[in-house]
């Protein structure tokens, strides 16, 4: 599935199904159920879309976002745990936190443009010089983190440089969100020491 079911389903609607509570239709859109996915994506898709535009006060950032989120549902549907609350408000979680994302992630672009713009304000540097003094900076990093332990780097590397989450982390490892966080927090502390920044 995917991409190609969750498009056809924009604007459609289903006739409801007897089987049709969303916790039911995610079980069996959880075990490869395409028709389940579909009538839990027309149940779900209008309240997402409504929560994401009111973050992102755009239509077609939200519409983006609110396929990412569906998907996401499609693909995570076998973790959900109902003792944990109902379907509509872990799907509303999801749709909130991509949200949240997406917004981080444009502020984030805008400024890396304004640094950009600062830096070409200022006097002229030599070209060979950064680039040597940023490709020692790199190696000095990658050196750093091959000191780590496996899960210190993997756990970092999750979080840092691909934006997961801790819980996110700790079921992608397959180990204790705690394990996660202590393993990180060591892992920043011996990369921070041989990196030689200090606070």
């Amino acid at each position: 599935m995917t991409a190609r079911v969750v498009a056809r389903r924009t604007g459609a609607t289903t006739v409801p199904e007897p089987d049709s509570a969303p916790d039911r239709l995610l079980a069996r859109a959880a075990l490869g159920d395409e028709q389940a996915f579909a009538a839990l994506y027309d149940h779900l898709a209008g309240p997402i879309f409504g929560v994401v535009l009111q973050v992102l006060r755009s239509r077609a950032q939200a519409e983006e976002v609110t396929q990412e989120v569906l998907l996401e549902i499609w693909r995570k549907a076998a973790t959900f745990d109902a003792r944990r609350g109902r379907v509509q408000s872990w799907a509303l979680t999801i749709a909130h936190r991509r949200a949240i994302d997406r917004v981080r992630s444009e502020q984030s672009a805008i400024d890396r443009e304004v640094r950009a713009h600062r830096l070409d304000l200022r006097r002229p540097y030599d070209d060979v010089t950064e680039t040597t003094l940023d490709q020692f900076d790199r190696s000095r990093v990658r050196a750093a983190l091959a000191a780590l332990t496996e899960l210190q780097r993997e756990s970092i590397l999750l979080a840092y440089f691909q934006g997961y989450t801790c819980r996110e982390v700790s079921e992608k490892l397959g180990v204790a969100i705690g394990t996660v966080k202590t393993r990180m927090r060591d892992g920043l502390v011996r990369l921070r020491d041989a990196l030689g920044v200090h606070r």
